[in-house]
């Protein structure tokens, strides 16, 4: 199982530009869809339509959430496509099959003084408080995504002149603002050494074992300081990248500027954050003029 796997991320390596939690993603699909076939006494050389189908039913009864079905779909199509380009099999069972709809949720938006809050949490006079003071504010003050943030190593961050360069799914320059640039340099000059533990790691943000963070280390990070915040909402290191491009479009920011910071490749899906501020706007419109 783990030869046929390993061979499908390696094509997909040379076929697609995808970033490593992408690959690890579809890995970790097929992995489960192998496993699914298996206890099933199912060859995947000779999987048909109905089998794919039974396995979504199996997930569905799993709880997987549509998202969740989707993307391993999308991986069982990737698998399928390449094992029949390679001739390996002569059937893609997953053709003409469609993927559940997924009900677009809204995104969740942090106000500005739920911002201020949850940011004002991190102990300013302990090593760890300074570095989780820094991720925290370098997330709302840039929009990027947590795989990029925790991808950043020292020489990306320009203090004298502002800005981060950003190696994500779309390589770009963003601004930082004061505050995050002052909480950055805080740990950065006084504090990553004490990360270190005698390693010479050119990463940004490090953990107590002096290794570069992981997403699962910062997603702990977000969740132990929004419980203390007691904000009644679902906050997740994504939320702050939301609420970035809320508060710059309810700010007056243009779509296009907004889109490039984010490194959204379509227009449309910076076009949603333009919507939610119209909604919201007319909401407080309905709620609070006299004659509305």
């Amino acid at each position: 199982m783990d030869e046929v796997i390993r061979s499908f991320i390696d094509e997909l390596k040379s076929d697609k530009k995808l970033s490593d939690n992408t690959l690890e993603s579809y890995g970790r699909d097929i992995k489960q869809f192998l496993t699914f076939l298996h206890e099933s006494n199912i060859d995947f050389k000779s999987v048909k339509k109905a089998n794919v189908i039974s396995y979504v039913i199996f997930l569905q009864k799993e709880g997987k959430a549509v998202a969740s079905i989707s993307r391993c779909l999308a991986s069982i199509r990737a698998f399928y496509h390449i094992l029949v380009k390679n001739r390996i099999v002569s059937y893609d069972p997953t053709l003409d099959l469609e993927s559940p709809r997924i009900e677009k949720k809204t995104p969740e938006i942090l106000t500005i003084e739920e911002v201020e809050k949850l940011l004002s949490i991190p102990n300013a006079s302990d090593t760890k408080g300074i570095r989780d003071k820094a991720m925290l504010e370098l997330l709302y003050a840039t929009g990027i995504r947590v795989s990029e943030l925790i991808s950043l190593n020292v020489d990306y961050i320009n203090v004298d002149l502002g800005c981060i360069k950003c190696n994500g799914t779309k390589e770009r320059i963003i601004p930082v603002g004061k505050m995050a640039l002052q909480a950055t340099e805080n740990y950065l000059k006084s504090y990553r050494k004490l990360f270190l533990k005698g390693k010479n790691d050119n990463a940004l943000f490090l953990n107590f074992h002096g290794e570069r963070m992981t997403r699962q280390g910062f997603w702990k990070i977000v969740k132990y300081y929004a419980s203390i915040a007691k904000i009644d909402k679902e906050i997740t290191p994504h939320t702050l990248r939301h609420s970035f491009a809320a508060h710059l479009i309810e700010n007056g920011a243009d779509l296009k500027s907004v889109q490039q910071m984010l490194g959204h490749s379509d227009i449309s899906t910076t076009q949603v954050y333009a919507e939610m501020i119209k909604t919201r706007i007319s909401d407080v419109y309905r709620k609070s003029h006299p004659r509305a």
